[in-house]
This record gives C-alpha cells, sequence and structure tokens, in this order.
C-alpha cells in the first residue's frame, strides 16, 4: 500500500485543458520495495518526478504546436510527463522515459485521467547503454540539466539514439549546465537556437530560463 499523497492540478496547455495527480509535496516518500534504492534515488530525490515544475509546462507549451508529423520522439528525465501527455493527445509517434520507479505509474494514470490511450514508456537510465531502443527524430525534456555531470551523459544518449537529421529540445531553468551539453551537441553536428522565457510569474529581466532548440541536417547525398 502506498504511503505518499497525492494532488490534482488543472493546467492550461495550448488551447487544451490537462488534469493531473501529482505528489501533494516535496516531503513524500515511498519505497516499500526498495526499487528506489536499487536505482540510486534518495529520500531527498525521490519526490522531484512527481511535481508540476515551470519547466515542464515551458516544454510542454512548445511541444503543443510544434511540428511533429511524422517524427518518432522521445522524452527523457519525463517526470510526469506532461509534454507526452500533450504529444499523445495529437496523435503523435511519443515514447515517455525516465529511471523513477513511478513514473510510468503516475503516467498512465495521468492518461487515464485526460481520457487518452496510455502512453509508451521505457525504463532509461542515462549512464547504461540501451541497444534495444533504437533511434528518434527528436528528443525533448525539461529540466534534465540540473547536475553538471547530466549534460555529458545525455550527450552520449543521444549519440545512441538520434537519426543522422535530427532535432532536440530542452527547456532549462537556468542552472548552469546548458552550455556544457551545448558544446557537447555542437561536437556530434548540433547547432542550436536559444530563447530566454519567462518560467515563474516573478522573473525578471534578463531571464535565467532557456528554451534550447538543437537541430542536425543529415549529410547531403551524393
Amino acid at each position: 500500500m502506498s504511503t505518499y499523497l497525492t494532488r490534482r492540478i488543472e493546467l492550461r496547455i495550448g488551447e487544451l485543458d490537462f488534469s493531473l495527480d501529482a505528489l501533494q509535496d516535496l516531503q513524500q516518500f515511498d519505497d516499500a520495495d526498495g526499487a528506489a534504492a536499487r536505482a540510486g534515488i534518495s529520500s531527498a530525490l525521490w519526490p522531484l518526478f512527481g511535481q508540476a515544475w515551470p519547466a515542464g509546462s515551458v516544454l510542454a507549451n512548445y511541444m503543443a504546436d510544434f511540428e511533429v508529423g511524422g517524427m518518432r520522439i522521445l522524452e527523457i528525465g519525463c517526470g510526469l510527463a506532461l509534454s507526452s501527455l500533450v504529444l499523445q493527445q495529437r496523435g503523435a509517434d511519443i515514447t515517455a522515459s525516465d529511471h523513477h520507479p513511478l513514473a510510468e505509474a503516475f503516467l498512465q494514470r495521468n492518461a487515464r485521467l485526460n481520457q487518452l490511450a496510455l502512453v509508451p514508456y521505457q525504463d532509461l537510465p542515462w549512464e547504461i547503454a540501451n541497444h534495444t531502443l533504437g533511434r528518434f527524430d527528436l528528443i525533448i525534456g525539461s529540466d534534465v540539466l540540473y547536475e553538471r555531470g547530466h549534460a555529458a551523459g545525455i550527450a552520449a544518449l543521444v549519440q545512441q539514439h538520434s537519426q543522422p537529421s535530427m532535432q532536440i529540445v530542452i527547456s532549462d531553468p537556468g542552472r548552469g549546465n546548458s552550455n556544457h551539453f551545448s558544446r557537447a551537441l555542437a561536437l556530434q553536428g548540433f547547432r542550436v537556437d536559444e530563447q530566454r522565457l519567462r518560467f515563474n510569474a516573478s522573473d525578471s529581466l534578463p531571464f535565467k530560463g532557456r528554451l534550447l532548440h538543437y537541430r542536425r541536417d543529415a549529410p547531403a547525398t551524393a
């Protein structure tokens, strides 16, 4: 039996309303079977996946009208996976991924809550190569660069799972690690467009938050 508490959140994304069941606060913890401990997730980090963070809303709003026709899409570090739900509602080919033991359960719970089909999900630790997941045309993530070492880990994941012609969209609240990530992706042939955005109502100019859109074109054929 779970020992965590949840709350219902209502969000307006684009022209649509979404409901999310999220953890009630950052004091929630439940690891009776030790799954989080085996995954290396401490009690302090455990509840972070289950919150509706501003970076998630920024990414979801960007995905609400992003051109996704024909793309195979992967959301990394999805947490409550708001962007995956938005893309599922749009009929996109989306796979959500995380390494938290409850991420999939909350994803499918929220898919049902919003009367959506269940979203394909993959347990995907960034530091372990996955040889069955395949390659994607678009990889997205919100606030995934929260530790300096994550830049190299995600860049390696991109290298393994990206098509030659490829896009990546990351919403970053300004933790100071995006430059490391951009340099790592530049070595893979990506260029970046950066938008500075307000993530919270209290944010003032110059905004720390940014929307990072990386692109790489496939090599021209002879």
